[in-house]
């Protein structure tokens, strides 16, 4: 307990000591809540608002999961195809490098014309901004195996089904998981971007809406959510990662 403790108050005492300094230089020069609203005005926001601003959430978390999951699931499957296949991952391992040099605020638009104001489109975004750290991180855990067990898997007449399934996948774990977490915090601000271009629903909608009103306390209290929802997906990773390295190395 006292291990814990010892490595949260830092950054607790960090954040709180900012929010008084906020606070304070707020009431001293009187600084008008459509500049810069104080932090108790947020809070007292957030509280008062908080029927309409969890139905937003939800919608937003909703769509975050699901494009999560599928960017993340696109992510690792590039990745092992790369992988077994050396040719092909010499024709495409640049085209995947180049495909990161389009913004995804510049390339949203496009996708809203072609698939419309559904879903759709806003899935394609998160899976775009998702699948590359995975596909990576996943591509250089594999590159980094053991290349001694690996001589020693390939003399002793292992395939190559057994040295990935056995050996490379188990050594990847790690590497994988880095880039779920990179995916993690990437997907809820993919969530956002779609939901600013065309959505009657989400954070990303709500925002938008008080921006336009001048209503900076609700911004911020948007900007709050969006935070607080990217280190709850951070930690449903880091969860599953103590729950499956753990349970790989004791296999």
């Amino acid at each position: 307990m006292r291990s814990w403790w010892s490595l949260i108050w830092p950054p607790v005492g960090a954040v709180l000591f900012f929010l008084v300094l906020w606070q304070g230089a707020v009431w001293l020069w009187d600084i008008e809540p459509y500049i810069l609203p104080a932090p108790s005005s947020i809070g007292l926001e957030m509280v008062s608002g908080s029927p309409v601003l969890l139905n937003h959430t939800l919608a937003t978390l909703r769509l975050t999961l699901i494009g999560f999951l599928i960017g993340t699931g696109t992510g690792i499957v590039i990745s092992l195809a790369l992988h077994l296949i050396p040719m092909l991952r010499k024709a495409l391992y640049p085209l995947l490098i180049l495909s990161q040099n389009v913004p995804t605020i510049a390339l949203a638009p496009l996708l809203m014309i072609w698939f419309g104001f559904g879903m759709l489109p806003k899935i394609i975004v998160i899976t775009l901004v998702c699948f590359f750290p995975v596909a990576v991180a996943a591509l250089d855990g594999l590159a980094r195996t053991d290349r001694t067990m690996l001589n020693y898997m390939k003399m002793t007449g292992a395939g190559t089904w057994q040295i990935f399934t056995k050996l490379e996948l188990p050594h990847a774990l790690p590497s994988i998981f880095s880039g779920l977490r990179i995916a993690a915090t990437y997907s809820v601000m993919g969530a956002v971007i779609g939901e600013w271009i065309g959505a009657d629903r989400g954070i990303g909608y709500y925002m938008m809406l008080q921006r336009a009103g001048y209503r900076t306390d609700r911004v911020f209290v948007a900007i709050l959510i969006i935070v607080l929802l990217s280190l709850l997906m951070v930690a449903l990773i880091a969860l599953l990662e103590k729950r499956l390295i753990r349970w790989s190395r004791k296999s």
